[in-house]
């Protein structure tokens, strides 16, 4: 959308000094300000008082350990002093790879554009201002304000794309290998190295003829084999099992409840104890007994706890034999297997042999991801072979395509929308809007098309995960940067390019309908002005989302407000939503990002000021994903940097959006100047360096990172892993020769050694980086316990157990009787009323999160780091 003003016409019939481009910029920051200042003020104020919701690392961490996640100093605003002095390594400690270098992003981000404007600023901003155009307000300060008998100083925009997209491309060039080491140094770092999911690789397009001694002797340091099985009928009948105990659960909760809630009230005098009930059956009403339908609306009304006890007898013994025709292997299989090697080395070696042809020991085998860990794992996409795969990746890439074409139809409302004051003079239906307040005006075609794109474009990353997930991807991070994919190109042609031309065709028409051989100079006299409507966009989403992200609304409603209004029902479900927290997904975060800084880059030379914006905004949300990675979130998904490393490479669709813009303005300045020729040479062979370099660059760096995973050494001298001794290093300083075939080494990068040692400075290199991890990872994972090594790479069908059942303690004893009575009928089944009790409203309480006992509830569940 802010390039929906990208054509707004110098010369319109609307006189300049009407332009709403200040007006547009103040009606949208007047309520954003006002809004971020009451968010953060509730932050303030909240931070405190719900400590689940703004601060739950601070007592509980991801992985159950109790310890306040940063420490903090003493003091109602303590965690502010610890905010400000704790580094964001201490991500990577508590969170990962991923949460660490993504809120490196917008350090990142805002160092660029902070850096554009000390660049471009002190240049450009003079430049265009004496221009001379007679441009007025926020026109002045971009390229437009430049006459047209003024051409020469196009010279200044050429030279400073040069330098300040030159100082880009280096920044994204060193970010990249930054990125690169830094996965390097953590995949070999004792911690990484040794855990068991680096070491195991999925194969898919396995015979299901093959035998496990044929995996053993197909690879080198091979130590066990998963294979995948088809699961389809076991998991209904866990699912079954699941949601009947679930039910059971809730029933037996209910009627302790009802009785306590009489036993209350008798004692009140307001109720009397039922006549037929002895002891505690007294409180019991028979006809109020939790019942429920086995079918929606037309299904047999049953007993909750008498059907779920005899239902779940009947289930569990078949599940049990279904889950041991599994764990032996006599199920039938899908065609994929998970290998786990020795050493992280083997593994490496293994994956490198699978990349080429030549060197793969089984020809119909693919090897779909190195590092695969259990809990990412589409169970239902494994049996997805390579030639399905591509076939439904390509179906499904049609109907995204499809989709962004029929999106330009809203959005290109949108856009129109944002130029709605231009259209009155093609519409004299519409002179109306010429008497509306600029102060509304403003708002109208300013914050009023922003949010109309950010809810149409709410549900697009839903949509492109679910496709990735149908294209037959095996892991969730594979679909997570899949989506990263899609959703930026949406991102790019929908919020930028459609809403750009859309915006065009309503500030112009009129004139090119008049005058059609008027087009390109419209164009040209027209693009800078774009940058109006984004100023909103930058203000909007930097602001806002910043204040946002702190303050949590969805949040704050969920757990604070209905958390009161609607409590919960179970134990199970208080201990949920206390003990799970939130957590980004990359392929919906990154984009909307990546997008943002892309059209900072594409105006930076032609309409600078857009930069300053960018840098508060960037900031501001710098700080909010900073703090919420030190104190709320937990890392859902994976993908172990590649993430950033793709919004890197995206990065350079605004550096060529940039300079093509340049090059098509001074083109058209030709037709009427041919000194424009000069600038327009310029910004040609800048273009042209630019897709050189960065063949270059792509090619260095799959060279640097295929070259770091298989001839440097693993970090120390000899260490056991997992028990096994380490073959790839046999003395100090010594690494064994690498068992990958020299047909499948990269050839060495073209980066000339000079340009490489800019981009890829020794104090960001692997070693360098690998010292710098090792206050974190230095210490290898101990090895996990035998039976969870066994069942890792199983369906979670095969391997669930019984769910434990969690009641509430009432002072009347039915929770224990209805606890005997209930294992008594389902042998093997588990049900506790432990920690939870009624409080004096009657309500279910259990605050063992904040009591520093959640890993005492009776359904917690370890977190297995594989």
């Amino acid at each position: 959308m802010a390039l929906a003003r990208l054509f707004v016409r110098a010369g319109s019939n609307r006189d300049e000094a009407q332009s709403n481009s200040l007006s547009s910029m103040v009606s949208t920051l007047v309520p954003t300000i006002i809004s971020f200042a009451i968010f953060v003020g509730l932050f303030l104020v909240f931070r405190g008082r719900f400590r689940r919701l703004y601060a739950p690392r601070t007592y509980v961490n991801s992985v159950g350990e109790q310890r306040q996640t940063p420490p903090q100093e003493p003091g109602i605003f303590g965690w502010i002093k610890s905010f400000r002095s704790v580094k964001d390594e201490y991500i990577l400690e508590h969170q990962s790879i991923d949460g660490f270098l993504f809120v490196r992003f917008f350090k990142v981000l805002t160092a660029i554009s902070l850096l554009g404007c000390l660049i471009t600023w002190p240049i450009l901003f003079p430049i265009n201002a004496t221009g001379g155009a007679g441009n007025q307000q926020l026109d002045i300060l971009s390229m437009s304000n430049v006459a047209s008998t003024k051409v020469n100083r196009y010279y200044a925009h050429a030279l400073m794309s040069w330098v300040f997209l030159g100082l880009v491309i280096i920044i994204i060039s060193r970010e990249s290998f930054y990125a690169i080491n830094m996965r390097q140094a953590y995949r070999r770092s004792p911690w990484g190295a040794s855990r068991l999911s680096s070491k195991t690789i999925l194969f898919t397009n396995v015979p299901k003829t093959i035998s496990e001694n044929a995996l053993f002797e197909m690879f080198p340091g091979v130590k066990h084999a998963w294979v995948a099985s088809n699961c389809k009928d076991l998991v209904e009948m866990v699912d079954e099992r699941d949601e009947t105990a679930m039910k059971l659960e809730a029933g037996e909760v209910q009627l302790s409840h009802d009785a306590n809630t009489n036993r209350m009230e008798a004692a009140k005098g307001k109720k009397k104890a039922y006549q037929n009930g002895e002891g505690i059956d007294q409180y019991c009403n028979p006809k109020d007994r939790p019942t429920h339908k086995l079918k929606f609306l037309i299904g047999k009304k049953v007993d909750t706890i008498t059907y779920g006890r005899d239902h779940l007898a009947e289930l569990i013994p078949k599940i049990e034999i279904e889950q041991d025709k599994h764990w032996k292997g006599q199920a039938e299989l899908v065609g994929a297997v998970f290998v786990s090697f020795d050493t992280q080395r083997d593994a490496q070696d293994a994956w490198q042999m699978m990349q080429k042809g030549k060197t793969k020991p089984n020809k119909k085998l693919a090897a779909r991801q190195l590092g695969v860990q259990p809990q990412e794992v589409v169970w239902s996409n494994l049996r997805i072979g390579t030639a399905e795969h591509w076939i439904r990746w390509i179906l499904v890439t049609a109907f995204i395509s499809v989709m962004i074409i029929f999106f330009a139809i809203p959005v290109a409302f949108v856009g129109a929308v944002s130029q709605i004051n231009y259209l009155t003079q093609q519409f004299p239906w519409l002179s109306f809007i010429n008497d509306i307040p600029s102060v509304i005006l403003g708002v109208v075609t300013g914050l009023l098309p922003v949010i109309m794109l950010a809810v149409l474009m709410s549900l697009v990353p839903i949509i492109c995960r679910l496709m990735a997930k149908i294209a037959g991807y095996p892991t969730l991070s594979q679909i997570e940067l899949q989506t990263q994919s899609w959703y930026f190109v949406f991102q790019v042609v929908q919020v930028f390019l459609v809403t750009t031309f859309a915006g065009a065709v309503t500030t112009v028409i009129q004139q090119v309908l008049a005058n059609p051989a008027s087009v390109l100079t419209l164009l040209s006299e027209n693009l800078p002005k774009a940058s109006n409507v984004y100023i909103s966009y930058f203000l909007l989403f930097g602001l806002s989302s910043a204040a946002g992200t702190l303050l949590n609304i969805g949040g704050f409603v969920t757990v604070v407000l209905l958390g009161r209004i609607l409590p919960g029902k179970t134990p199970r479900k208080i201990f949920q939503k206390l003990s799970n927290f939130a957590g980004p997904m990359w392929g919906s975060e990154f984009p909307k990002w990546t997008n943002l800084a892309v059209i900072a880059l594409s105006y930076s030379c032609i309409a600078p000021l857009i930069l300053g914006f960018a840098t508060v905004s960037f900031g501001l949300v710098y700080i909010a994903f900073r703090y919420n990675f030190l104190y709320c979130y937990e890392n859902k998904i994976d993908t172990q940097g590649a993430a950033y490393s793709r919004a890197l490479r995206q990065l350079f669709v605004g550096v060529y959006i940039s300079e093509v813009c340049l090059i098509g303005l001074f083109a058209i300045a030709t037709g009427n100047h041919p000194a424009a020729a000069g600038p327009l040479a310029i910004e040609a062979l800048l273009l042209a360096c630019t897709v050189l370099y960065n063949i270059i660059l792509r090619s260095a760096l799959n060279h640097h990172e295929v070259r770091l995973q298989y001839t440097d050494p693993v970090p120390g001298t000899t260490h056991v892993e997992e028990g096994y001794h380490d073959k790839s290093s046999t003395a100090a300083g010594t690494t064994r020769a690498p068992t990958v075939p020299d047909s499948i080494v990269p050839k060495p990068s073209k980066l000339p050694a000079f340009l490489h040692r800019i981009i890829n400075p020794e104090r960001t290199s692997t070693a360098a980086l690998s010292a710098a991890l090792d206050q974190f990872y230095h210490r290898a994972q101990d090895p996990l316990p035998e039976p969870i090594q066994k069942r890792a790479y199983f369906h979670p069908a095969i391997t669930s157990p019984t769910p434990v059942l969690w009641i509430v303690r009432d002072d009347m004893g039915i929770s224990e009787r209805e606890c005997r009575d209930t294992m008594k009928v389902v042998p093997g089944l588990k049900m506790t009323d432990d920690q939870a009790t009624f409080n004096e409203k009657g309500k279910v309480a259990w605050k063992g999160v904040e009591d520093g006992m959640a890993t005492e509830a009776p359904v917690w569940e370890d977190r297995i780091i594989y």
